[in-house]
């Protein structure tokens, strides 16, 4: 990987957006909602957590899968959760520098994350306001130093 360090908010690229969710309708309207972002946006998704993870390391068939900038993360997926997804990743040292945002479907997640001590502006309820997720970026921008391509 390059030292180089780029900046969320500019560079030749857009972001790269890891989508892991299982639910086809939400994997639709997220990726509705997400093209109108302010942001230039190159969204992949994965369909469970075992995919993501595969991707993520780029194992097998996601090989030349490229490194994302940012994971919006669904917690309740078949064969492994977004939690579990959450927890190799932190374990991972070439993992856990990447941003996760969290998208929860009910208030009992949201509540669950605040007890578990998730930073609040760091998952987003669905469907997905692009406003918040905009804002969301914003603030990860000013958070993270994201790795340049290598």
């Amino acid at each position: 990987m390059k030292s180089g360090m780029i900046d969320i908010r500019w560079g030749d690229r857009p972001i790269e957006i890891l989508l892991v969710e299982d639910n086809p309708a939400d994997v639709e309207l997220a990726q509705r909602t997400l093209r109108d972002s302010q942001f230039s946006l190159n969204i992949s998704v994965s369909r469970d957590g075992q995919e993501a993870m595969s991707v993520l390391r780029r194992e097998g068939e996601h090989s030349a899968a490229p490194r994302p900038d940012l994971v919006l993360l669904d917690l309740n997926m078949p064969r492994k959760n977004g939690r579990e997804v959450m927890a190799e990743m932190s374990a991972d040292p070439n993992l856990r520098e990447i941003p996760i945002m969290i998208l929860t479907s009910t208030q009992a997640e949201q509540d669950l994350l605040q007890y578990e001590n998730y930073d609040p502006s760091r998952y987003c309820s669905k469907p997905l306001d692009i406003d918040r997720f905009n804002r969301i970026l914003e603030h990860l921008s000013t958070s993270f130093e994201l790795p340049a391509e290598e």
